[in-house]
Order: C-alpha cells, then structure tokens, then sequence
C-alpha cells in the first residue's frame, strides 16, 4: 500500500514509519518540523527513515491548504494515518492559536484531501485526554465524552466529530484512535518519562503532581504501533445494527468508527517512578505539588473493542517498558 503519514518525524510517527517500510509499505512522511521541542530530535529520527527504500519526506505544514492540495492531487493514497498535531496539555494553556491551527485547520485539509482523491481509509490520532471529566474507569467507547478539561482535549474531541461528518457525507472510511499516555525510546521531551529520567540521571529534583497521587494507563510505544498497524488493514465500515434512535458515539451508519489503544494496566504514578529509579539505579529527588490545570487523575482503558477487531491487545508492562527507554535515553545521550 502506498501510505501518508502526517507527523512522521515525531515520535509515534517515526515509528509507525519504521513499521510500515518493514513490512514492504511505501510510506510517504510529512512534517512540519516545528520547534515545540527539541527539532534535532525529529531530525535524528527522519535520518533513521531516509536510508529505508520506499520512503518519500515531505516539509509541510497540514494547515497549509495550498501545500496539502498539492500533496494529495499529485499522490494516490490507499491509507492516510494522521498524527501531526500541536500535542501537549500544558501548552495549550499559554498557545491556544497554535491547537487552533494544526488540530481544526489542519485536520480540515487532511479530510478534504482524503475526500478529494478518495483515500481508501483515513486512521487519525485522537487521545484518551477526550475523556475529561468523566471518572468511570475504565474508560470504554460508549461513554461521554462532552466535558473535556483541556483545549488540547477539545480539538481531538472535534477531529472525531468533524471525521464522523466527512464519513457521513463522503463515505470515507474513518477510524478514530485514542491513544493512552505512549511511552518509549525516541519518546518526547515534553513528556514524565523524558523529564524524571533526564532529572534523575542528572541529580536533579523531579516535580510530582497531584502528590503522587495520579493513575496513567501508560502504553508502550511498539503496542501502539502494532494497534495501529492492524487497523489501517481493516477500513472501518458502516455498523449494520447502529440506530439513530439510540446512537452509539463510538460507531455510526457511517463507515466511522473509535478505538482505545492502551495498556489496560492502569500504573500509580509512584510505580511509574519506581521503575525509572530501577533503570537508572538512582534515588528520585521529589517535590511533591497539587494537581495542575487541564490535567486529569486517573485514566484506564477498555480496550475490548480493539482486540475484538483485531486480535490484540498490549501488554508490556512498565517495568519493561521503561527499562528500554532508559537504555536508549541513556545510548543517545551519552550518559
């Protein structure tokens, strides 16, 4: 299959790029390469994708409707999986116009592209953070998801909306993903994970949220990409036994569809630090601070419909998981 893949220089993007190529894909990679964190970092990515066959970079932005018109007129696309988007809780506190620009506008040109040149399936990131306010865990399809506390949140909330229009309208197949809290080598700068074992190695304290007292359904990155990768080759279809008198929010008689992808395991985020302090062999220094805005305490996932689809489910522990970045973290950075 010939496959666009937006983000493709951030972290669950390179991945999936190295995924897809593997398996004999041609993959053709957009990104921005924007400087919310550390651009070397993409850039040390994109290297690893530019010695595999079959790969094709392009440096856009998704919110340029010129460039995004370009890029789908002059490619046939059978998948377009879409993960470029202002990412980040935090960030979208002081930088609301840039949520604005990448996850409305630029969600918009990706699905007129796919609605313009037919795209066989449009697989697109959402994110668990849709949940909000809601505290039933764990977390399944089927609950509201109308109270979002993050603009970050609101955007991935209308993504899912605005695809269901498209599929609605266009009879373009769309499936919606909402990750969990992806951790692992290559992971962001921005992220726990990132910082606590950058403070740790260096002697440094850590800031802890909420006093410690937070539950993350933490997924590791090559469960994510596996998920991913077994829904791109299954295009969503429309749900013969959906009704409009009582219409399911995670499927329609559209060919739409959504899916969690998490570990199911929910992690105490002390356990969490445990883990870092055992692949480094160092003591975390605490600070220990109430909850911050936009953030949410606990998240889990039901990830029945998933492995029902699909026949996976992830499952590398924490343990596991942050024992590989820590190898890599510390491979990388020399430390």
């Amino acid at each position: 299959m010939k496959i666009l893949v937006t983000g493709a220089a951030g972290f669950i993007g390179h991945a999936l790029c190295l995924r897809l190529l593997a398996r004999g894909d041609s993959v053709v990679g957009l990104d921005s390469l924007n400087d919310y964190y550390d651009v070397s970092l993409k850039e040390a990515r994109l290297s690893q994708l530019h010695t595999r066959a079959n790969f094709t970079f392009l440096q856009a932005n998704i919110a340029d409707r010129d460039a995004m018109a370009t890029l789908f007129s002059a490619s046939g696309f059978d998948g377009v999986v879409n993960l470029a988007a202002q990412a980040g809780v935090r960030h979208s506190l002081t930088n609301p116009q840039a949520y604005v620009d990448a996850n409305l506008q630029g969600f918009v040109n990706v699905l007129e592209g796919c609605r313009h040149q037919k795209v066989g399936h449009l697989v697109f990131a959402s994110t668990s953070s849709v949940y909000g306010l809601n505290s039933t865990l764990p977390f399944d399809e089927s609950q509201s998801t109308d109270h979002p506390v993050s603009l970050y949140a609101a955007t991935k909330k209308a993504n899912e909306l605005m695809a269901h229009s498209y599929a609605h309208l266009f009879h373009i197949p769309c499936t919606g993903l909402r990750f969990f809290t992806v951790y692992g080598p290559w992971g962001r700068p921005d992220m726990a994970l990132f910082k606590f074992t950058r403070a740790i190695l260096a002697g440094e304290t850590i800031q802890v949220y909420n006093h410690g007292q937070m539950v993350r359904d933490f997924t590791y990155i090559d469960d994510i990409v596996e998920g991913v990768v077994r829904v791109i080759d299954r295009p969503a279809t429309a749900d013969a036994g959906w009704s409009s008198a009582h219409p399911a929010p995670d499927s329609s008689s559209a060919p739409y569809r959504i899916f969690n992808i998490g570990n199911s395991e929910p992690v105490q985020l002390m356990r969490y630090i445990h883990a870092i302090e055992a692949a480094t062999d160092k003591k975390a220094k605490m600070e220990m601070l109430p909850m911050q805005p936009g953030d949410v305490r606990a998240t889990s996932a039901d990830v029945h419909r998933l492995e029902a689809l699909t026949g996976f489910r992830p499952s590398t522990t924490v343990e596991d998981g942050v024992a590989k970045f820590v190898a890599w973290y510390r491979g990388y950075y020399g430390k």
